[in-house]
């Protein structure tokens, strides 16, 4: 698949990173053995523990680490609302860690790490929820460049208790205990931070924050033009046959994963938001029912032992169904990566992707958006029903619909498509967004068969119809799919909705003889 201007300039630019970084990770890691080797007293947190920042609150417990003499014993002191103060630890290779009580929501908190030569502290601290932010380009997507962007920049000041975190670029051939640089330190937000910060991550957690009330950190580790692979570790690419070395840097199996994912497994946290799959497209795509499912499972396992069973082996994991891109095309790239974002299910959570939740987005086009027509400006959508699909699964709000339409039954007869939704449903005429296939022999159709439209011609409280006079007369309705194009629709405009039009109904295909259920 090609890209657009903005993604060809981030994937130069990826090409001349890895050799920068690369040349980077040898200096840190010289000074790093540098450190171990000294005795003189140096004291510090890790990269990603600063001022402002905010931990993991209660029932999790905050995991801390830096750097130290070797031998030295660490404390660790924190002071504030209630006050702790931890059992000496020994420096391990240069290395010291700690795991706070349980603290609930609220602050600020200043925490000191003491030595008997040497104290370091870190102020302004609070205790929240941690969301860990990761994708390509469109989470990469400023705040700055989305459509009404002064106005909800104008509000950053007014939401103290959001917290912002950046990982700079850098790739790594090798896992990396630490990251190699930050592009934004912990920050209260201003006007200019949060121009700067992702728009999903800073409106999702901004969201977030209004429903919950108390403080919500965000982490945002995400490189414009990557695929899953780069995200992804070795193990989790071996499951799915994708171990094999690629010369392309951006394309290097498991860089990013090294640099700017390892480095945070130490770091307690709620859950994860991902926004990723343009690239895969045309990379891969026909993986990416396994490469994405097994990323989650991988990282879920990672970050649990790295936190020492303080992340929950099963965090919740939220993402972006794909929006759109090239209004025209026949090309199955983009339906065939939304379906295996699911993992050719159509819906989450399902049995393979339990407590996920999705943003379906394919009904928020920007055929005018200066970035191109891959970056839709409008972020609020994609933030919002995250946050309905995370108040369902992460905070298990009962009654929370996040789901859009799904068809619970199909009913064939000579000259129809009777479609049961698992909901009520808002309708309106579409002569071409459904399709069926048709054949004369008992064959599954798939996404490179012949497809004609079936137009919509009546519907229900919770039913469709359709009709399948488009059908030779000597061939049945084999499959039936919905939504199945790069742009399916115009601006909040696809035919199906939930009953109160909040939530789209995703897009679907599959072989109409079998009933599905959710």
């Amino acid at each position: 698949m090609s890209t657009n201007l903005s993604d060809r300039a981030l994937q130069l630019f990826a090409h001349v990173a890895v050799l920068i970084s690369m040349a980077i990770t040898l200096c840190v890691v010289f000074i790093l053995l540098a450190s171990v080797d000294s005795d003189d007293g140096n004291l510090s947190f890790a990269s990603y523990y600063g001022d402002y920042m905010v931990l993991q609150k209660s029932p999790e417990r905050a995991v801390l680490w830096g750097y130290g003499p070797e031998g030295a014993q660490v404390t660790v002191s924190l002071s504030g609302p209630i006050k702790q103060k931890t059992s000496p630890v020994n420096v391990t290779k240069g290395v010291w860690r700690v795991t706070l009580d349980a603290v609930e929501a609220g602050g600020p908190y200043n925490v000191t790490a003491a030595t008997e030569k040497n104290t370091v502290t870190l102020t302004g601290l609070l205790f929240g929820d941690v969301w860990l932010c990761g994708g390509q380009s469109n989470m990469y997507f400023k705040t700055s460049q989305i459509f009404n962007a002064s106005e909800e920049l104008a509000l950053a000041a007014k939401y103290p208790h959001v917290r912002t975190f950046m990982a700079a670029l850098h790739m790594s051939e090798t896992e990396l205990t630490d990251l190699i640089e930050v592009e934004l330190p912990w920050t209260v937000p201003t006007e200019s931070s949060v121009g700067e910060f992702s728009a999903v991550c800073w409106l999702f957690g901004r969201y977030m924050y209004e429903i919950l009330k108390y403080p919500i950190g965000l982490v945002e580790s995400c490189w414009g033009g990557t695929p899953v692979e780069a995200w992804s570790s070795s193990r989790a690419l071996k499951q799915c046959g994708l171990e094999q070395t690629i010369n392309s840097p951006k394309d290097r199996n498991s860089v990013l994963w090294n640099s700017m994912i390892h480095p945070l497994l130490n770091m307690t946290i709620k859950g994860a938001i991902w926004y990723q799959g343009e690239e895969n497209a045309g990379y891969h795509q026909d993986k990416y029912n396994c490469s994405f499912p097994a990323m989650i499972d991988d990282w879920r396992m990672a970050f649990h032992l790295g936190s020492g069973g303080q992340t929950a082996k099963d965090f919740p994991f939220g993402f972006v169904q794909l929006s759109t891109y090239k209004k025209d095309s026949t090309d199955d790239g983009f339906p065939n990566i939304r379906w295996h974002q699911t993992a050719d299910t159509g819906f989450v959570p399902n049995p393979r992707m339990q407590r996920t939740f999705m943003a379906v987005a394919m009904d928020l086009p920007d055929e005018t958006s200066p970035y191109g027509t891959i970056h839709p400006r409008d972020k609020q959508d994609v933030a919002y029903r995250l946050t309905l699909g995370a108040r369902a699964v992460a905070y298990n709000e009962k009654d929370m619909p996040f789901l859009g339409p799904f068809p619970q039954k199909i009913i064939l007869s000579q000259m129809y498509v009777n479609i049961t939704y698992d909901q009520s449903v808002s309708v309106t005429f579409s002569k071409d967004i459904f399709e069926i296939c048709c054949s004369g022999i008992q064959a599954p159709c798939g996404p490179r068969s012949p497809w004609v439209p079936a137009p919509i011609i009546q519907w229900g409280p919770t039913t469709v119809l359709l009709s399948a006079s488009l059908c030779p007369p000597t061939e049945e309705v084999a499959a039936l799919r919905y939504a199945w194009r790069d742009w399916p629709c115009d601006f909040k405009a696809c035919p199906i909705y939930s009953g109160s039009r909040i939530l789209p109904a995703p897009p679907f295909i599959f072989n109409v003889a079998k009933n599905i259920r959710r």
